[in-house]
């Protein structure tokens, strides 16, 4: 559909972040505060909550598939957009990664509940390291997709060339404006490339591609999309940065799922490998064969099988 001058209207938000079902399930969409901002979740299922945060660049959707098998499986999925992005408030701060891990948490706690399982994924997964820090009273179990430890994450940017050279996309987005241009022209065609790129050779399917391409095209997305990754590398060397990291020595003392793909371009399995130096608690690590950056859309059978059978485990650290 176009406007009258030929143009392509905007993605509305309403139309692309609140679909009716998920994969045939009814889901419930909500809004709820948290932090200071008001956050659009997707939720189904009755049971213990299990937390979902997306990475970039998508948002809640990318959780379709285990939506269904957790609540399946007796649990309460709640699938988050983070700060900034699909259906959620876009603020003029609040994007490093201390804030949007309290969003995370403050969202747990709106909720009603004592604690959740939280699964994050990429940069969902950094604040999901975080947020199991800094208030691991709310956290009960940690899942973790294609991202390392903050920690071990900075050292591999800082000391590996070839992670230096992975993230080439973060040092992109350090550029003022033409990161977010980029990523929304012609209706969003970079992302698509990206998730394909980023993909190993079974790729997510079309529509949900093309769900992610119409999501960064709602206004101000893109650039609420890239603010965390700046903060990320201006904050290296900088008072708040060194603060944040040496808040991150403490360790994590919650059961541990480490799920990371054997072919992700993006976050080297040996710059993901190792982490578990900073758990201090039952720390599983699963490596997908022949799976890339998107474990739970390529492959989601086994992720989520990986995943449910985890949560269900009363001896992780078998």
């Amino acid at each position: 559909m176009t406007d009258p001058d030929g143009s392509t209207p905007p993605a509305q938000p309403a139309s692309v972040v609140r679909p009716d079902a998920v994969l045939g399930m009814p889901v419930i969409h909500r809004e709820v505060a948290a932090n200071g901002a008001r956050f659009h979740i997707a939720e189904a299922g009755d049971g213990p909550l299990v937390m979902l945060v997306h990475g970039f660049p998508q948002f809640w959707w990318t959780w379709r598939h285990q939506l269904v098998a957790l609540a399946d499986a007796g649990f309460r999925a709640v699938a988050m957009d983070l700060r900034g992005v699909g259906g959620s408030d876009r603020t003029p701060r609040g994007y490093d990664p201390a804030n949007l891990a309290l969003d995370i948490t403050g969202v747990i706690r709106s909720l009603g509940e004592p604690d959740a399982a939280l699964v994050g994924h990429d940069l969902g997964g950094y604040l999901a390291w975080t947020a199991a820090v800094m208030r691991p009273k709310l956290v009960r179990r940690l899942a973790v997709a294609s991202m390392p430890h903050p920690r071990r994450w900075r050292s591999a940017m800082l000391a590996d060339v070839r992670q230096t050279s992975a993230s080439s996309h973060i040092w992109g987005f350090q550029r003022p404006w033409i990161p977010e241009r980029r990523l929304t022209a012609d209706d969003g065609e970079l992302v698509g490339r990206l998730i394909r790129d980023w993909s190993g050779p079974t790729l997510p399917e079309d529509e949900a591609v093309e769900t992610y391409r119409r999501a960064m095209c709602i206004p101000s997305t893109a650039h609420c999309a890239v603010e965390p990754y700046r903060w990320l590398v201006r904050s290296l060397a900088r008072p708040d940065g060194v603060q944040f990291y040496r808040r991150m020595k403490r360790p994590v003392r919650v059961p541990t799922l480490h799920l990371h793909g054997s072919l992700d371009p993006v976050m080297r399995t040996r710059s993901a490998a190792g982490s578990g130096e900073y758990v201090e608690a039952p720390y599983r690590w699963r490596l997908f064969d022949g799976l890339g950056h998107f474990p739970h859309e390529e492959d989601p059978v086994a992720f989520s099988t990986e995943l449910v059978n985890w949560l269900k485990d009363p001896e992780p650290d078998r």
